[in-house]
This record gives C-alpha cells, structure tokens and sequence, in this order.
C-alpha cells in the first residue's frame, strides 16, 4: 500500500512540475491544455495516494470531487484547499479541460496548495 501511494505522489510531483514550466512560460508559448491537464492529473495523484496511504478503498472512476471529499472524511483539514475554480471537478479526468488562463491558473494553484499540504503534514 505504502509503494502504491509513493507511486502517486510520484506521479504528481512530476505533473504539478511539467504544469509549472508551461503555465510560466512566456504567454505566447503558454498553452493552458497542457496546464490544465498536468494540474489536474497532478491533484488527482495527490489525493489518491492520500487515501491509499491511509487505507482508503478507491473506487474505478473517481472524480477530483469525490476524492476530495474522501480526503475531508480523512482529514477535515482538506475543507481548507479551494477547488471552486475547478470547473471539471465533477466530471471524469479526461473528459473536460479548460482554456481561459484564469481557470487554469487556479487548477495549478489547487494542486500546489494539495501539494503543500501533503508536504506539510509529511504525508510525502
């Protein structure tokens, strides 16, 4: 179980660090579908590897809604995170992306805040 949730933090590590170099990129270079997509694949590990490190059974498809409300049930401290910007929060992972800049930058926000979390708690 330990190695599984390693692997998803591994995961999202590097996610989260792929979205980072695009979104700061010079905005004409940017493209926000690659951001939005790292961020989000990049919460989704975050959060399934914190459910797998504390013995949490995760279902086949799982929205980034779900989990995290899985997360608060764990953790109440996971009410905290924002991810009300996240407009594709209740739909699967990868049926919708967003392309205005604003969602996209508050998606990769999400998923630093998670990050920090997690790092901050020693989850990590």
């Amino acid at each position: 179980m330990e190695t599984r949730a390693k692997a998803f933090f591994k995961e999202a590590n590097k996610k989260l660090n792929l979205a980072k170099e695009e979104l700061f990129k010079p905005s004409e270079n940017l493209l926000s579908y690659s951001v939005c997509k790292n961020s989000q694949f990049a919460i989704e590990n975050y959060l399934k590897g914190f459910l797998i490190k504390n013995g949490v059974k995760l279902e086949k498809e799982e929205t980034i809604e779900n989990l995290m409300q899985k997360c608060i049930e764990v953790d109440k401290d996971f009410q905290k995170i924002d991810l009300t910007a996240i407009s594709c929060k209740g739909s699967k992972i990868d049926s919708r992306y967003c392309a205005e800049i604003e969602t996209v930058s508050a998606c990769y926000d999400a998923a630093d805040q998670i990050d920090t979390y997690l790092n901050k708690i020693k989850a990590i």
